[in-house]
Protein backbone atom coordinates (compact mmCIF):
# COMPACT_ATOMS: atom_id res chain seq x y z
CA UNK A 1 0.00 0.00 0.00
CA UNK A 2 2.82 2.40 0.78
CA UNK A 3 4.53 1.76 -2.55
CA UNK A 4 1.22 2.34 -4.33
CA UNK A 5 0.90 5.79 -2.76
CA UNK A 6 -1.94 5.23 -0.33
CA UNK A 7 -2.19 7.61 2.61
CA UNK A 8 -3.38 5.36 5.43
CA UNK A 9 -4.24 1.87 6.60
CA UNK A 10 -7.50 1.77 8.56
CA UNK A 11 -9.08 -1.18 10.37
CA UNK A 12 -12.62 -1.95 11.45
CA UNK A 13 -13.42 -1.91 15.17
CA UNK A 14 -16.19 -4.42 15.94
CA UNK A 15 -15.20 -6.32 19.12
CA UNK A 16 -15.87 -10.03 18.81
CA UNK A 17 -16.20 -9.90 15.03
CA UNK A 18 -12.82 -8.63 13.79
CA UNK A 19 -9.23 -8.51 14.98
CA UNK A 20 -8.45 -6.03 17.75
CA UNK A 21 -7.63 -2.91 15.74
CA UNK A 22 -4.80 -1.54 17.82
CA UNK A 23 -2.96 -4.86 18.03
CA UNK A 24 -3.25 -5.22 14.24
CA UNK A 25 -2.21 -1.62 13.65
CA UNK A 26 0.81 -1.98 15.94
CA UNK A 27 1.91 -4.93 13.80
CA UNK A 28 1.42 -2.81 10.67
CA UNK A 29 3.48 0.00 12.22
CA UNK A 30 6.48 -2.32 12.39
CA UNK A 31 6.49 -2.96 8.62
CA UNK A 32 5.51 0.49 7.31
CA UNK A 33 7.14 3.90 7.41
CA UNK A 34 4.67 6.46 6.10
CA UNK A 35 1.09 5.20 6.31
CA UNK A 36 -1.29 6.78 8.81
CA UNK A 37 -2.79 4.13 11.10
CA UNK A 38 -6.20 4.16 12.74
CA UNK A 39 -9.56 2.52 13.38
CA UNK A 40 -12.45 3.21 11.05
CA UNK A 41 -14.10 3.82 13.40
CA UNK A 42 -14.08 3.02 17.13
CA UNK A 43 -17.53 2.74 18.64
CA UNK A 44 -17.94 5.37 21.34
CA UNK A 45 -20.85 3.55 22.93
CA UNK A 46 -18.69 0.69 24.19
CA UNK A 47 -15.17 2.16 24.32
CA UNK A 48 -13.93 3.57 27.63
CA UNK A 49 -12.16 6.84 26.81
CA UNK A 50 -9.08 6.36 29.02
CA UNK A 51 -8.40 2.93 27.50
CA UNK A 52 -9.03 4.16 23.96
CA UNK A 53 -6.77 7.17 24.47
CA UNK A 54 -4.06 4.90 25.86
CA UNK A 55 -4.31 2.60 22.83
CA UNK A 56 -4.05 5.53 20.42
CA UNK A 57 -1.15 7.11 22.30
CA UNK A 58 0.74 3.81 22.36
CA UNK A 59 0.17 3.33 18.63
CA UNK A 60 1.39 6.85 17.99
CA UNK A 61 4.66 6.16 19.79
CA UNK A 62 5.16 2.74 18.15
CA UNK A 63 4.53 4.21 14.69
CA UNK A 64 6.67 7.29 15.12
CA UNK A 65 3.71 9.68 15.12
CA UNK A 66 1.32 8.12 12.60
CA UNK A 67 -1.73 7.25 14.71
CA UNK A 68 -5.21 8.53 13.92
CA UNK A 69 -8.22 8.60 16.21
CA UNK A 70 -11.44 7.64 14.45
CA UNK A 71 -14.76 7.52 16.29
CA UNK A 72 -18.45 7.03 15.62
CA UNK A 73 -21.57 6.80 17.78
CA UNK A 74 -22.17 3.11 17.03
CA UNK A 75 -25.14 1.29 15.57
CA UNK A 76 -24.78 -2.49 16.01
CA UNK A 77 -27.05 -3.67 18.88
CA UNK A 78 -24.99 -6.84 19.44
CA UNK A 79 -21.98 -4.82 20.50
CA UNK A 80 -23.92 -3.46 23.46
CA UNK A 81 -25.75 -6.73 24.16
CA UNK A 82 -22.53 -8.76 24.45
CA UNK A 83 -21.44 -6.40 27.23
CA UNK A 84 -24.76 -6.73 29.02
CA UNK A 85 -25.93 -3.28 27.97
CA UNK A 86 -28.87 -1.91 26.03
CA UNK A 87 -28.26 0.19 22.97
CA UNK A 88 -29.40 3.74 23.81
CA UNK A 89 -31.80 5.63 21.61
CA UNK A 90 -30.39 8.02 19.02
CA UNK A 91 -30.29 10.99 21.41
CA UNK A 92 -28.54 8.87 24.02
CA UNK A 93 -25.94 7.65 21.53
CA UNK A 94 -25.30 11.23 20.45
CA UNK A 95 -24.78 12.43 24.03
CA UNK A 96 -22.51 9.52 24.82
CA UNK A 97 -20.44 10.01 21.69
CA UNK A 98 -19.79 13.66 22.47
CA UNK A 99 -18.77 12.85 26.05
CA UNK A 100 -16.42 10.04 25.00
CA UNK A 101 -14.92 11.94 22.07
CA UNK A 102 -14.26 15.09 24.04
CA UNK A 103 -12.80 13.14 26.96
CA UNK A 104 -10.56 11.04 24.73
CA UNK A 105 -9.26 14.05 22.84
CA UNK A 106 -8.61 15.92 26.10
CA UNK A 107 -6.62 12.97 27.45
CA UNK A 108 -4.54 12.75 24.27
CA UNK A 109 -3.86 16.48 24.57
CA UNK A 110 -2.35 15.93 28.03
CA UNK A 111 -5.27 17.20 30.07
CA UNK A 112 -6.53 15.79 33.37
CA UNK A 113 -10.23 14.92 33.25
CA UNK A 114 -12.75 14.67 36.07
CA UNK A 115 -16.38 13.99 35.17
CA UNK A 116 -19.34 12.75 37.16
CA UNK A 117 -21.68 11.37 34.49
CA UNK A 118 -24.24 10.60 33.49
CA UNK A 119 -22.43 9.60 30.29
CA UNK A 120 -18.85 9.39 31.56
CA UNK A 121 -17.37 9.12 35.03
CA UNK A 122 -13.70 9.88 35.53
CA UNK A 123 -11.66 11.03 38.51
CA UNK A 124 -8.46 12.86 37.64
CA UNK A 125 -7.97 10.63 34.60
CA UNK A 126 -4.83 11.37 32.63
CA UNK A 127 -2.24 9.78 30.39
CA UNK A 128 1.12 9.69 32.14
CA UNK A 129 2.86 7.32 29.73
CA UNK A 130 3.16 6.82 26.90
CA UNK A 131 2.27 10.25 25.60
CA UNK A 132 1.47 10.68 21.90
CA UNK A 133 4.08 12.22 19.64
CA UNK A 134 1.54 14.16 17.60
CA UNK A 135 -0.19 17.17 19.08
CA UNK A 136 -2.94 16.96 18.29
CA UNK A 137 -3.59 13.40 17.14
CA UNK A 138 -5.69 13.71 13.94
CA UNK A 139 -9.36 13.05 14.67
CA UNK A 140 -11.91 11.56 12.25
CA UNK A 141 -15.65 11.50 12.87
CA UNK A 142 -17.56 8.81 11.00
CA UNK A 143 -21.34 8.94 10.83
CA UNK A 144 -24.39 10.66 9.43
CA UNK A 145 -26.33 12.00 12.41
CA UNK A 146 -27.13 15.67 11.87
CA UNK A 147 -26.25 16.78 15.40
CA UNK A 148 -22.91 14.99 15.23
CA UNK A 149 -22.13 16.25 11.73
CA UNK A 150 -22.55 19.78 13.08
CA UNK A 151 -20.36 18.92 16.08
CA UNK A 152 -17.76 17.38 13.77
CA UNK A 153 -17.79 20.50 11.61
CA UNK A 154 -16.62 22.39 14.70
CA UNK A 155 -14.16 19.86 16.10
CA UNK A 156 -13.01 17.14 13.69
CA UNK A 157 -10.01 17.12 11.39
CA UNK A 158 -11.81 14.77 8.99
CA UNK A 159 -15.52 14.08 8.51
CA UNK A 160 -16.11 10.67 6.94
CA UNK A 161 -19.35 10.21 5.00
CA UNK A 162 -20.35 6.59 4.58
CA UNK A 163 -23.72 6.59 2.80
CA UNK A 164 -25.17 4.43 5.56
CA UNK A 165 -28.78 5.07 6.48
CA UNK A 166 -31.09 3.39 8.99
CA UNK A 167 -29.82 0.17 10.60
CA UNK A 168 -31.83 -2.79 9.29
CA UNK A 169 -33.44 -5.56 11.32
CA UNK A 170 -30.34 -7.78 11.24
CA UNK A 171 -28.58 -5.17 13.38
CA UNK A 172 -25.61 -4.92 11.03
CA UNK A 173 -26.75 -3.88 7.56
CA UNK A 174 -27.99 -0.44 6.58
CA UNK A 175 -30.19 1.28 4.10
CA UNK A 176 -28.14 2.92 1.36
CA UNK A 177 -28.31 6.69 1.78
CA UNK A 178 -26.81 7.57 -1.59
CA UNK A 179 -29.14 10.30 -2.82
CA UNK A 180 -27.26 13.43 -3.88
CA UNK A 181 -29.72 15.72 -2.11
CA UNK A 182 -29.08 13.89 1.17
CA UNK A 183 -25.35 14.46 0.74
CA UNK A 184 -26.03 18.13 -0.05
CA UNK A 185 -27.82 18.43 3.30
CA UNK A 186 -25.07 16.64 5.22
CA UNK A 187 -22.38 18.86 3.70
CA UNK A 188 -24.40 21.97 4.51
CA UNK A 189 -24.61 20.87 8.17
CA UNK A 190 -20.84 20.27 8.31
CA UNK A 191 -20.28 23.74 6.88
CA UNK A 192 -22.61 25.26 9.48
CA UNK A 193 -20.61 23.60 12.23
CA UNK A 194 -17.33 24.73 10.70
CA UNK A 195 -18.40 28.38 10.47
CA UNK A 196 -15.76 30.50 12.17
CA UNK A 197 -13.05 27.85 12.08
CA UNK A 198 -9.76 28.83 10.49
CA UNK A 199 -9.58 25.43 8.78
CA UNK A 200 -12.68 23.41 8.02
CA UNK A 201 -12.49 19.62 8.36
CA UNK A 202 -11.47 17.55 5.37
CA UNK A 203 -14.35 15.59 3.83
CA UNK A 204 -13.92 12.00 2.78
CA UNK A 205 -16.23 9.25 1.58
CA UNK A 206 -16.28 5.50 2.17
CA UNK A 207 -16.28 3.70 -1.18
CA UNK A 208 -18.49 0.66 -0.77
CA UNK A 209 -17.83 -0.79 -4.21
CA UNK A 210 -15.48 -0.30 -7.15
CA UNK A 211 -16.47 -1.76 -10.51
CA UNK A 212 -14.35 -0.83 -13.51
CA UNK A 213 -16.49 -1.55 -16.58
CA UNK A 214 -17.29 -0.30 -20.07
CA UNK A 215 -21.02 -0.58 -19.33
CA UNK A 216 -21.68 1.66 -16.33
CA UNK A 217 -25.43 1.79 -16.91
CA UNK A 218 -25.91 -1.98 -16.71
CA UNK A 219 -23.65 -2.23 -13.66
CA UNK A 220 -25.48 0.62 -11.96
CA UNK A 221 -28.88 -1.02 -12.47
CA UNK A 222 -27.59 -4.32 -11.05
CA UNK A 223 -26.00 -2.60 -8.04
CA UNK A 224 -29.13 -0.52 -7.47
CA UNK A 225 -31.07 -3.73 -6.88
CA UNK A 226 -28.39 -5.03 -4.55
CA UNK A 227 -28.29 -1.82 -2.48
CA UNK A 228 -32.03 -1.01 -2.76
CA UNK A 229 -31.44 2.35 -4.38
CA UNK A 230 -31.61 3.77 -7.91
CA UNK A 231 -29.13 3.46 -10.77
CA UNK A 232 -28.93 7.27 -10.85
CA UNK A 233 -27.87 7.30 -7.19
CA UNK A 234 -25.23 4.63 -7.84
CA UNK A 235 -23.69 6.70 -10.63
CA UNK A 236 -24.02 10.03 -8.80
CA UNK A 237 -22.86 9.17 -5.29
CA UNK A 238 -19.25 9.08 -4.03
CA UNK A 239 -19.89 5.70 -2.38
CA UNK A 240 -19.71 3.65 -5.60
CA UNK A 241 -17.07 3.97 -8.30
CA UNK A 242 -18.64 2.50 -11.42
CA UNK A 243 -17.55 2.90 -15.05
CA UNK A 244 -14.32 3.20 -16.96
CA UNK A 245 -11.38 4.64 -15.07
CA UNK A 246 -11.90 7.90 -16.95
CA UNK A 247 -15.59 8.00 -16.05
CA UNK A 248 -14.74 7.33 -12.40
CA UNK A 249 -12.06 10.05 -12.46
CA UNK A 250 -14.62 12.49 -13.88
CA UNK A 251 -17.09 11.55 -11.13
CA UNK A 252 -14.42 12.09 -8.46
CA UNK A 253 -13.79 15.58 -9.81
CA UNK A 254 -17.53 16.25 -9.70
CA UNK A 255 -17.72 15.08 -6.07
CA UNK A 256 -14.98 17.53 -5.14
CA UNK A 257 -16.72 20.44 -6.85
CA UNK A 258 -20.16 19.65 -5.42
CA UNK A 259 -19.38 18.34 -1.95
CA UNK A 260 -15.75 19.20 -1.27
CA UNK A 261 -14.82 15.52 -0.96
CA UNK A 262 -11.08 15.21 -1.44
CA UNK A 263 -10.31 11.85 0.22
CA UNK A 264 -11.66 8.34 -0.12
CA UNK A 265 -11.50 5.20 1.98
CA UNK A 266 -11.82 2.01 -0.08
CA UNK A 267 -12.76 -1.38 1.33
CA UNK A 268 -10.01 -4.00 1.05
CA UNK A 269 -11.87 -6.25 -1.38
CA UNK A 270 -12.05 -3.41 -3.90
CA UNK A 271 -8.42 -2.28 -3.78
CA UNK A 272 -7.55 -3.83 -7.16
CA UNK A 273 -10.09 -1.59 -8.88
CA UNK A 274 -9.04 1.37 -6.78
CA UNK A 275 -5.41 0.79 -7.83
CA UNK A 276 -6.44 1.23 -11.47
CA UNK A 277 -8.30 4.44 -10.72
CA UNK A 278 -5.47 5.77 -8.57
CA UNK A 279 -2.89 5.02 -11.28
CA UNK A 280 -5.02 6.89 -13.82
CA UNK A 281 -5.39 9.89 -11.52
CA UNK A 282 -1.64 9.89 -10.80
CA UNK A 283 -0.80 9.98 -14.50
CA UNK A 284 -3.07 12.98 -14.94
CA UNK A 285 -1.32 15.10 -12.32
Amino acid sequence: MEAAGYDALLTADHPGAVASPYVALAAAAAVTERLGLGSYVSQAGIREPLLLASDVATLDVLSGGRARLGMGAGHTPAEWAMLGKERPDVAGRVRHFVAVAETCRALLAGETVTLDGPEIRAHRARLTAPLPIQQPVPFTFGGGNSTLLRWAGRHADVVALSGLGRTLSDGHSHEARWNGEDIDKQVAIIEQGASGRATAPVREALVQIVEVTDDAESAAHRLAQLYDTTAANVLESPYAWVGTVQEIATAIATHERRWGITRYVVRERHLDGADRVFAHLSRGR
